[in-house]
């Protein structure tokens, strides 16, 4: 027996968060009735219903993708442009762990397991993402602490981080830096840079708490080992 909410997480329909959400709302019918308690319990032998859709079990899968510049991290896109989900060839329905912007490169995960992806994104975990980033200009060492010490963003200071200037090169006049952050708010590194005056050339996200891009071409990817997903799940 497990939680209704967990359940419905693993079957890969959405966040265990989010669920908790569909059932409050009546959304979710369990034998026939309609359930609304958050402690509800249930086993494969029941019969799930979410928004009209009968849930099954699903086997997880885990992915680690080096995404390329120009692909939406999303399922799917109106606008009928590539996703990550694209390059992955699976008939599981797998998403991606949080996102990455459309012309930033690197590292992301996708899993159809809903509690993993609750306990990655989640505001508490402090997981550190690590950047690599190209900017506009000479990076100043008053401005990695500036940064380092976290800076004010849409009313709200940014976590302790880590900012270091890698290489200068003079004769173009851009700066290579290291980032290192805990946070997932969009486009975080990108706006902590633009608002010191810094404009974003390329940024490439090289590290997801121990992952790395080891071995991986953009746009190719693996599965993630047994040992690699516990790791990540204790994160917690």
């Amino acid at each position: 027996m497990e939680r209704l909410q967990k359940f419905i997480s693993n079957c890969g329909v959405t966040s265990r968060r989010k669920a908790e959400d569909l059932i409050l709302s009546g959304k979710v019918i369990v034998n026939g009735k309609v359930v609304r308690e958050l402690g509800t319990k249930v086993s494969g032998n029941d019969v799930v219903i979410v928004n009209g859709q009968v849930l099954k079990s699903e086997l997880k899968e885990y992915y680690l993708l080096y995404k390329p510049r120009g692909v939406i991290s999303s399922v799917t896109d109106d606008k009928g442009r590539e996703t990550v989900i694209d390059l992955i060839k699976t008939e599981t329905r797998i998403y991606p762990v949080g996102r990455l912007d459309y012309d930033t490169t690197g590292l992301i995960l996708l899993t159809n397991d809903g509690e993993l992806s609750n306990v990655l994104t989640h505001p508490s975990r402090d997981v550190e993402k690590e950047y690599v980033a190209k900017v506009r200009g000479f990076f100043s060492k008053d401005d990695a602490l500036k940064l380092s010490n976290g800076v004010i963003l849409n009313g709200v200071k940014t976590k302790k981080a880590y900012f270091k200037m890698k290489k200068y090169d003079k004769k173009s006049n851009v700066s290579y830096v290291r980032a290192i952050i805990t946070e997932g708010r969009n486009h975080q590194v990108k706006d902590m840079f633009n608002l010191l005056g810094y404009d974003v050339l390329k940024l490439k996200r090289e590290r997801y708490a121990f992952l790395d891009l080891s071995g991986l071409k953009s746009g190719e990817y693996r599965k993630l080992s047994t040992k690699e997903v516990k790791q990540l799940y204790s994160l917690k």
